[in-house]
């Protein structure tokens, strides 16, 4: 009897241009494209096992038995990896991330980069990089990122095969960091799938969507160029417009807590400082404080020193997603 296991690890990214809203919430095709970059030290390390005397899925998460959506969720993104295989087995999930889920910090994200490469060797599939990058998508849009390494631009396109993401720069080509203050460890209460799907409800999201090939042009530029100032800009305006969609939805979502609002005021003035640091929230109270390396250690002892800050998580750009 054949081993059907494998085990994979992937990063979580942050997102520089962002994703929000789809075009196709089954296939998750997004609106507009995005740009991110990987982070080393945070990862997320899961175990599949397909295993022919198993009657159902089982889904473990940080060593917690998981159920519900949850499940229903990996389940359903099994049921394409074992079309595609032609292999009716049900699996073992063990998932297990050193950082918060479900806390703006993406999660999912890394989840399901490491389910999409662990699930399909373990059936034995022989995909490219950029097929994984597609097949991810369909569990976690923002996965499509955490497969290539480094620096990723995700294209949005209206054809499943043509919306894929892949790496524009390695880890090496520009030693940021991401300096991430947490504020809050809680799962939030509206997670990113059911935020998309309101995204239309707002009359903002049309002009975000419009504008967002420019934004995109001037964010890899700035990246490609290592020109932080025009970085520091365009990656502020994207994530405030973001922000600004979900909270003119309906319903209206407030990922911002009084303290994030905090730290981004204060990293504002940090950069009139000559401090090269620039700020960008996903789907969570969270703040992804984005820096030089030259930096990371004068914003990480400052984002420490602040009110409601519990944690800094710091970390530079990280490699693809990789099978162990």
């Amino acid at each position: 009897m054949p081993e059907f296991i494998a085990t994979a690890i992937a990063h979580p990214n942050i997102a520089f241009i962002k994703y929000w809203g789809n075009l196709d919430d089954r296939l998750r095709l997004p609106q507009n494209s995005s740009l991110s970059m990987n982070l080393a030290g945070l990862e997320t390390r899961t175990t599949v096992q397909f295993d022919p005397g198993l009657e159902r899925d089982s889904l473990t998460i940080n060593a917690q038995p998981a159920s519900g959506d949850a499940l229903q969720r990996a389940s359903v993104f099994l049921d394409h990896l074992r079309q595609l295989a032609g292999k009716p087995l049900y699996a073992r999930i063990e998932s297990i991330s050193n950082f918060p889920s479900g806390a703006g910090i993406a999660s999912s994200a890394a989840a399901y980069a490491a389910l999409a490469l662990a699930g399909s060797r373990a059936l034995g599939l022989e995909l490219s990089e950029r097929q994984v990058t597609i097949l991810a998508r369909r569990g976690s849009g923002s996965a499509a990122r955490s497969i290539p390494g480094g620096y990723v631009e995700w294209h949005a396109a209206t054809r499943d095969e043509d919306c894929f993401a892949e790496s524009i720069a390695p880890p090496e080509h520009w030693e940021l960091t991401d300096c991430i203050a947490v504020i809050q460890t809680e799962h939030k209460p509206v997670g990113s799938t059911q935020g998309h799907a309101l995204a239309t409800s707002s009359p903002l999201q049309a002009a975000r969507v419009a504008d967002a090939p420019r934004r995109l042009e001037v964010c890899r530029s700035a990246l490609l160029n290592r020109d932080f100032a025009a970085l520091a800009e365009i990656v502020e305006l994207d994530s405030n417009l973001m922000h600004a969609v979900m909270m003119t939805s309906q319903p209206s979502l407030f990922y911002w807590a009084p303290q994030s609002l905090a730290i981004m005021k204060a990293v504002a003035s940090w950069r009139r400082e000559n401090i090269q640091a620039c700020y960008s929230l996903d789907a969570g109270p969270n703040v992804h404080v984005i820096c030089t390396a030259g930096y990371a250690r004068q914003v990480r002892e400052r984002l420490e020193a602040m009110p409601g800050v519990l944690s800094v998580l710091s970390a530079p750009p990280g490699g693809p997603a990789r099978i162990v």
